[in-house]
């Protein structure tokens, strides 16, 4: 499999994945300005909507979509427990999650990034993040993640989404048990893992 991503996009959270499940991957990067791809190709024809991630199976298909590309490889390994079995209650409430962090922290966080707006405009979206981080915070109160005890696709979803604070001048010790849960997955093997080889590539 090829994972094409750009560091600090949400190509970061099936990154996680892929390691914490020991799946062997290659891992491509893309230039998010010139579409093009590490070694030298229009990544516009791998992906036409034109962003990572994007990730590139054995057989040639490419599936697309951060929540849809962690669910399938957490089910390429489902002794795992990444994600409930699909069908149960449990998965139900996994979707829900995605869902809820795709639509309100990625999506709410990625206008931040639009330099165009007015800063009495990105006033607005910050103070309903801030209240979606209030939710969050009473969620995680008790837990250690998103689904209870257990680590899932989800928590490394959010936890790429929650990185891109450092971005927009937004300290998370304000939410101090979305601070504690935040250090708590950066420790995670796999997470220091996906961040090196970002970082180093």
């Amino acid at each position: 499999m090829r994972l094409y991503y750009a560091p600090d996009t949400c190509s970061l959270s099936p990154h996680i994945v892929l390691r914490e499940l020991a799946l062997e991957f290659e891992l491509v990067k893309v230039d998010n300005r010139s579409k093009r791809t590490a070694d030298g190709r229009d990544f516009l024809t791998i992906n036409p909507k034109g962003y990572v991630a994007a990730l590139e199976l054995d057989d040639g298909e490419v599936l697309t979509e951060g929540p849809a590309i962690v669910q399938y490889l957490a089910d390429l390994k489902a002794e795992n427990g990444l994600a409930p079995r699909a069908g149960t209650w449990e998965r139900v409430r996994l979707q829900e999650w995605l869902n809820f962090i795709t639509s309100e922290i990625h999506a709410g966080s990625a206008l931040l990034f639009n330099s165009s707006l007015p800063d009495e405009v990105k006033s607005i979206y910050r103070e309903k993040l801030f209240r979606r981080f209030n939710f969050l915070e009473d969620q995680l109160n008790g837990k250690t993640y998103l689904m209870g005890s257990a680590f899932s696709v989800a928590d490394a979803y959010l936890f790429t989404v929650l990185g891109w604070c450092k971005f927009f001048a937004i300290d998370l010790q304000g939410w101090p048990v979305l601070s504690a849960y935040m250090a708590g997955i950066h420790a995670r093997p796999a997470v220091q893992a996906a961040l090196r080889a970002e970082a180093s590539d």
